[in-house]
């Protein structure tokens, strides 16, 4: 299974946000076996969130898209994957009947709330609500993309419930050096070229190590390119701060 990542909002582009989603959801997709092949950010324009879902739905096997999805100005992202699939936005019961109750559990907390709840329960037709526990506003899934929202523990929760239909086969391997990147070209070449393997070298110079990671969804062809590089690379044991595990699905701490 293949992905991609759309995460939306001007505030990321501008640097004023911090994208953690795009490396909250990343580093979960990759633990799942699923390869992530884009991750893209796009501002709070319809046209340009909707060619960006139209393009990746049609290129991989799923598509999360995060950003806002209230009634505000700039909440566009329900707007556009409806724009997307050429569908128009239609209140949805069972989101109708989560906001209902959400709003009635904390309307003493928020006496002055003015919510539009059927604009706020609109979603693509035919699509699939998802509740959103940790907030107010619905996501959903079209087809093989899934609307998210973008406040970071909305979109972790959101996440959370829909986790299990995420699975991939690639697993990786990770060893560490303290051998110059620079002079390493030559066997990372080899160990590619000789089987078939995805291979990066990430240095950490505060931990005084290189980490190399190996990723393939054929685990014989990974243990034995993983042997390979063993014999032909000095290894060294990296400090248990800075360790990723070596015979997981994949890492938990990839940053290339």
């Amino acid at each position: 299974m293949d992905a991609a990542l759309v995460t939306v909002g001007d505030e990321l582009l501008a640097g004023d946000t911090e994208n953690t989603n795009a490396t909250w959801l990343a580093r979960e997709l990759t633990e799942r076996g699923v390869d992530v092949r884009r991750v893209l950010t796009v501002p709070d324009v319809e046209a340009a969130i909707a060619d960006a879902v139209q393009e990746y739905a049609d290129r991989y096997d799923a598509v999360i898209v995060t950003g806002g999805l209230g009634g505000t100005p700039d909440d566009l992202t329900m707007d556009a994957v409806a724009a997307a699939f050429d569908r128009p936005l239609e209140e949805n019961d069972l989101a109708r009947a989560d906001l209902e109750r959400t709003l009635k559990a904390i309307t003493d907390s928020y006496p002055d709330l003015n919510v539009d709840i059927e604009a706020e329960a609109a979603i693509p037709a035919g699509a699939r609500p998802l509740i959103n526990d940790a907030g107010l506003s619905p996501g959903a899934v079209v087809e093989n993309v899934y609307v998210l929202p973008g406040i970071p523990g909305e979109m972790q929760r959101m996440f959370e419930g829909v986790a299990e239909e995420f699975a991939g086969d690639v697993e990786s391997r990770v060893l560490y050096t303290t051998e110059p990147e620079a002079n390493l070209i030559e066997r990372l070449d080899g160990v590619r070229n000789r089987f078939g393997v995805q291979v990066g070298c990430y240095p950490d110079r505060e931990a005084g190590h290189n980490r190399l990671k190996l990723r393939s969804d054929d685990p014989e062809k990974l243990d034995e390119a993983t042997t390979w590089l063993r014999d032909e690379v000095k290894l060294v044991e990296p400090d248990a701060d800075t360790q990723v595990g070596e015979n997981t699905r994949s890492g938990t701490s990839d940053d290339g």
